[in-house]
């Protein structure tokens, strides 16, 4: 019983992480698509350099909070097979993330 709850409270975070994220990058998305519209159409005070920075910082985060998603699977069903994805996942999501976060100390701003 005891492992079987623990399984349910581990699932429940796994969901709710993958959840925030699926909504983070639709919000972030939306906000981006929404301000550069107005950029083009009323010529609103935005700078593209500034909306994509918003936007891969949203989307560096959104990594962050899927690689806790995958630790807390692991953490749930620990076979060596789980470890060497997560692991390649992990990774691959970090590499991601730091070339992301190097294109964001590119922009210069005013």
């Amino acid at each position: 019983m005891d492992l079987e709850f623990t399984s349910i409270i581990l699932e429940i975070f796994f969901r709710f992480f993958e959840l925030v994220s699926a909504l983070l990058v639709v919000y972030a998305g939306l906000k981006a698509a929404t301000k550069i519209l107005l950029l083009e159409a009323f010529k609103k005070p935005y700078r593209y350099e500034q909306i994509r920075k918003e936007f891969t910082n949203k989307i560096l985060f959104t990594l962050e909070l899927l690689i806790v998603g995958d630790i807390i699977v692991t953490v749930r069903n620990p076979t060596v097979d789980d470890l060497l994805l997560v692991g390649a996942i992990v990774v691959i999501r970090t590499v991601l993330g730091y070339f992301l976060s190097e294109e964001v100390k590119e922009y210069h701003f005013d």
